[in-house]
């Protein structure tokens, strides 16, 4: 660089007025920004507007008038060339601050929706334990206490407790990027066992259920928890949906079919449905219609089903109501082992 800078000084010097040669020091300065710190580079810029001062000062020849012009062009190049480098140095730094805060930023995002996706999803085996903890008492404070219906909540509460705990052990892999656990299970059983954990509170308010599950399906390829996950958020929802209108007005119908490669679970409601332009962000993470809503369930389980090799969508339907649907691969042929 300081060759560089010789050599243009000799060159400057030794010419006439006219040729402008002291511009190409905000080429030097240009060459060294990336490697000089903001002091080194003010430094520099004022050296080369002293050395182009220099320059003329010992300039012998050519017209003076042009010289004075020349000089003066060189000196504003130079020390705009320095004002442009420190400004896109501070630009940069700023930017990289920028960066780590969005880092930072994503991170705690990232937090927020593995905490609001787990609470979510354990929402209903943990209404569960509360409704098999409450009957219990019930049952024990029966005179006599009715100790076999006991023993069946108690164990309904273990059962829920630890399907808690592997939603939560499934949610966290899938945060990971981890591949679900696809092993070859009845789909219309893990379906009744997700209506079941739910009849309760469609009795609450007074839903009627229909059932339309094909006896003839063959075993489901896929995460089975996560798959009864999918099931029941699109069961609560169409709970929660329904539960808005007349009451003489409310049913649920689920539906179990084979369509081609894939098995196909619909949840059909007659709730308050679909504005126009919500399905289009209807799996949008944190976006909810849903006033006291996480935003995530659906979110969640469009991520499940499609982990499973699955597609999961959702329309109005013409008479009322919503439809939502998700599919999942089959096996063709008898697995060794079933979950």
């Amino acid at each position: 660089m300081l060759f560089v800078m010789g050599a243009i000084f000799i060159i400057d010097s030794a010419t006439g007025y006219e040729i402008a040669v002291s511009v190409f020091y905000a080429g030097v300065i240009l060459t060294a920004a990336p490697i000089l710190s903001r002091n080194a580079l003010m430094v520099l810029s004022g050296t080369c507007t002293a050395v182009t001062l220099l320059s003329f000062a010992i300039t012998a020849q050519g017209d003076y008038r042009a010289g004075l012009v020349n000089m003066t062009i060189s000196i504003v190049s130079i020390l705009m060339t320095a004002h442009l480098v420190l400004k896109m140095a501070a630009a940069r730094a700023a930017a990289r601050d920028a960066q780590a805060r969005l880092l930072r930023i994503a991170r705690v995002r990232s937090l927020e929706g593995l905490t609001t996706s787990i609470a979510h999803e354990i929402n209903q085996p943990l209404a569960a334990v509360v409704t098999s903890g409450n009957a219990c008492q019930r049952w024990l404070g029966q005179d006599p206490p009715n100790v076999d219906k006991a023993r069946q909540g108690l164990q309904r509460i273990l059962d829920d407790a630890t399907r808690a705990g592997d939603i939560i052990a499934r949610v966290r892999s899938l945060t990971k990027g981890e591949p679900p656990r696809r092993l070859a299970f009845d789909f219309n059983e893990a379906i009744r066992e997700v209506v079941d954990l739910s009849r309760t509170e469609m009795a609450r308010a007074a839903i009627v259920l229909e059932v339309d599950l094909n006896p003839g399906l063959p075993l489901a390829l896929a995460d089975r928890l996560q798959v009864q996950q999918v099931a029941g958020n699109l069961l609560l929802n169409a709970i929660d949906a329904t539960a808005l209108v007349p009451p003489g007005r409310r049913t649920i119908r689920l539906i179990s079919a084979r369509d081609e490669d894939m098995i196909v679970f619909s949840v059909r409601d007659s709730g308050t449905g679909l504005a126009e332009g919500v399905r289009d962000r209807l799996f949008e993470a944190f976006w909810t219609t849903k006033a006291h809503g996480l935003g995530v369930g659906l979110s969640l389980s469009r991520t499940i089903v499609e982990a499973n090799g699955g597609h999961i969508s959702a329309k109005s339907n013409k008479e009322g109501g919503a439809l939502f649907w998700f599919s999942v691969p089959f096996q063709d042929k008898e697995p060794a082992c079933q979950s």
